[in-house]
């Protein structure tokens, strides 16, 4: 999918990338000990409803992690990421038995054609709720 990636081919607006990722509690023990971030409210619900949390929860930066792979496995080998930056706007309960399914999509935002970059708005949706604020994503084509 990658190879026909082009700065020249896009224009502000297109939808580059859409996809939907399920979350698991088996993907956010394995985040959890890849990022060390053992936090219980991550993996026992019981510690997690103790603090007023409606059960577990997935890491925030999984979640922005699934909108940057996104964007990053459509660009490819095309160019390079020059920025990513995200806000946390909405936890995401990832249910024992369902997990929980993200909805996710790259648009370009902005281009900047001097500089030959693209700023790719990222949109993370779980239960028809944003769950990320101004995700953005700045990637460079040589």
């Amino acid at each position: 999918m990658s190879a026909a990636v082009t700065f020249d081919g896009l224009a502000k607006g297109d939808v580059v990338a859409e996809r939907e990722h399920t979350l698991t509690r088996d993907s956010l023990v394995r985040y959890a000990g890849a990022s060390g971030d053992f936090n219980p409210i991550h993996y026992r619900d019981d510690f997690a409803q103790s603090v007023g949390l409606p059960g577990v929860l997935a890491h925030g930066m999984l979640t922005m992690g699934v909108a940057g792979s996104l964007a990053t496995d459509w660009l490819g080998t095309a160019g390079h990421v020059v920025d990513f930056q995200s806000r946390f706007t909405r936890p995401v309960p990832v249910d024992a038995t369902a997990g929980a399914v993200l909805a996710v999509s790259a648009t370009v935002g902005a281009l900047d054609e001097e500089a030959r970059t693209a700023r790719l708005d990222l949109k993370v949706t779980f239960d028809g709720a944003t769950v990320l604020g101004k995700s953005q994503m700045v990637v460079a084509f040589a």
